[in-house]
């Protein structure tokens, strides 16, 4: 077990400097709210349309459903513990105002927005935070440009709480809680007018000219490498897209230079997306991800389509997202994802999980070889565990993590890919090292290759150096039950009436009890088969039958 000055020492030597000095400035200013009157309100110069939706989360009047949790206004109000911090940010973020179907839930939109104001007044609880704060002002304004009249009260507000934001900037923690900053300056500076609102959406401008070079990569991933913030970034990208159209030709804003680089950068996130995806239309886990908390990939394509920005989908057999650092394989009825990939951005792993060198495996459009997923956030054991390396379909050593995931949002010595590769000689194969467990007194380094046929998935495992204990982990999907036969080998039936058979040909396998978490707050119980590598190696082998069944269909479960 580490100590905690290694744990420190390791986490805060990646910081840049204005993570270390910009915490103490953010936590030792003191500013003071302003509420003079709003700006004028700007009109319309061009068209605005609807944006991805997600699912309903106000449920009656005045009744929240979030994380799989329910909680009533009258009962808990806006504040307090009776809820998790995560689940008040959720209830601060107001995104029912523009979910399915919002439009028949208005009555209830205004009597909360109303309630709101009343119940939070300025700079005071967990809505006043700069992330809930920026993600309040967005929605907002895209509720009144759907054509709502946003309540007076909630106007004056809105320019009240673009002024403290600007005093509130994540600078110390970059990453998506920065961007997230921009992009409310932006659209808060073009709903208002005048010489205030230039300033919002100048230095809402600038910063975005900064953050999205470096936040998007060159093969449009978000950088902290989880489908879940990639897709939740794509949205951010499409709404700038969208309020450009709607301002077209606003003073202080050119849309046409702004709105063209948003929409290449869209075209090429679109395209992520899609390499990200199963066969059922959801992402894939790795790193934090679960399913529910950004738009669905549908819903964002269709966004785009709407924006008039189109993406071809993917069909290439292998598609090598190099600068992210994963791969898709497509063969026959296989589509195979796999982890070659850094953690995340050096100085913000906070969304990282201990999964290098993990893949998820779909079959005849099921999924069938899963990570962990999200269910919480934290600091609990609960969350570490999700984190950790044995929650995903990789190789554990001595029982270590082959990154330090910690105290919720933290990593220490981290894993680093070594020689990606990706090929199509005799099958679609991948490969690649890392370095994570060369901190353990054996100094292990672990490569595996995947090698994918239209009958079969080779997966082959072995590490450099001493350990007392080595063993690769595959998680199923909580529909599939596995059999094991003779320690060796077993077979289990797929929802659609195939066979997938696997063999441990190196090495002797177990089968123990696992959860999979593809929503927040939701715990479901699945099959996870543990090859014991033998002698630093293990070569397994998933081989599957191509006789029809019955429906393909594979829900996603609620």
């Amino acid at each position: 077990m580490p100590s905690r000055f290694s744990l420190y020492w390791h986490t805060l030597r990646h910081l840049r400097p204005i993570q270390l000095y910009g915490r103490i400035a953010f936590r030792l200013a003191r500013p003071q709210p302003d509420s003079r009157p709003p700006p004028p309100v700007r009109d319309l110069r061009g068209p605005w349309v609807a944006p991805a939706r997600r699912r309903p989360s106000l449920v009656g009047p005045r009744e929240f459903h979030f994380l799989n949790i329910d909680g009533s206004l009258d009962e808990i109000g806006w504040d307090g513990p009776e809820r998790e911090k995560l689940w008040r940010y959720n209830q601060h973020y107001f995104d029912d105002l523009n979910a399915i179907d919002a439009e028949d839930r208005h009555a209830w939109h205004e009597t909360v927005l109303r309630d709101w104001v009343r119940a939070n007044p300025p700079a005071a609880g967990n809505g006043w935070e700069p992330y809930p704060t920026s993600l309040r002002i967005v929605n907002w304004v895209k509720w009144s440009l759907s054509g709502n009249a946003l309540p007076q009260p909630c106007v004056e507000s809105l320019a009240v709480q673009t002024r403290w934001l600007t005093r509130r900037l994540e600078k110390h923690l970059l990453g998506n809680h920065l961007f997230a900053n921009a992009k409310a300056l932006v659209f808060a500076g073009l709903f208002f007018e005048g010489e205030e609102a230039a300033t919002w959406l100048s230095r809402g401008l600038r910063l975005l000219s900064r953050e999205m070079p470096e936040q998007i990569l060159a093969d449009g991933g978000q950088f902290e490498r989880s489908p879940m913030y990639h897709a939740l970034a794509l949205e951010d990208v499409l709404d700038l897209c969208n309020v450009a159209t709607a301002y077209e030709g606003a003073v202080g804003f050119d849309a046409s230079r702004q709105g063209a680089d948003w929409r290449n950068r869209a075209r090429q996130m679109l395209g992520w997306l899609d390499a990200m995806c199963h066969p059922d239309g959801e992402i894939a886990f790795f790193n934090d991800a679960a399913m529910g908390i950004a738009p669905s990939p549908s819903e964002l394509t269709a966004y785009a389509k709407r924006l008039g920005i189109d993406c071809a989908e993917v069909e290439a057999p292998i598609t090598w997202l190099t600068a992210s650092g994963y791969a898709r394989l497509a063969s026959g009825p296989a589509v195979v994802l796999v982890d070659m990939a850094p953690v995340g951005p050096n100085y913000l792993p906070g969304h990282a999980h201990a999964d290098t060198l993990s893949f998820e495996l779909s079959l005849f459009g099921l999924r069938v070889l899963v990570n962990s997923g999200t269910s919480c956030y934290g600091d609990s054991a609960e969350r570490t565990r999700q984190r950790g390396t044995a929650a995903h379909n990789t190789v554990v050593v001595d029982g270590a993590d082959s990154s330090e995931v910690w105290s919720g949002f933290r990593v220490a010595r981290r894993a680093m890919p070594i020689n990606p590769e990706v090929h199509d000689h005799q099958g679609l194969g991948a490969s690649c090292g890392h370095d994570g467990y060369r901190r353990l007194p054996g100094r292990v380094t672990h490569h595996r290759r995947w090698r994918l046929t239209e009958a079969g998935l080779d997966v082959e495992d072995t590490l450099q150096g001493s350990c007392d204990h080595a063993e690769a982990r595959f998680h199923f999907h909580p529909s599939l039950r596995v059999t094991l036969r003779d320690g060796r080998r077993g077979s289990i039936g797929l929802a659609n009436g195939r066979t997938l058979n696997w063999s441990a040909m190196i090495g002797t396998a177990r089968v123990e009890s696992s959860t999979w978490h593809p929503w927040f707050g939701e715990s479901v119980p699945n099959c996870c088969l543990v090859v014991r590598l033998e002698q630093g190696r293990a070569a397994t082998r998933f081989e599957w039958d191509e006789e029809p069944g019955g429906d393909d269909a594979h829900p996603v479960p609620e």
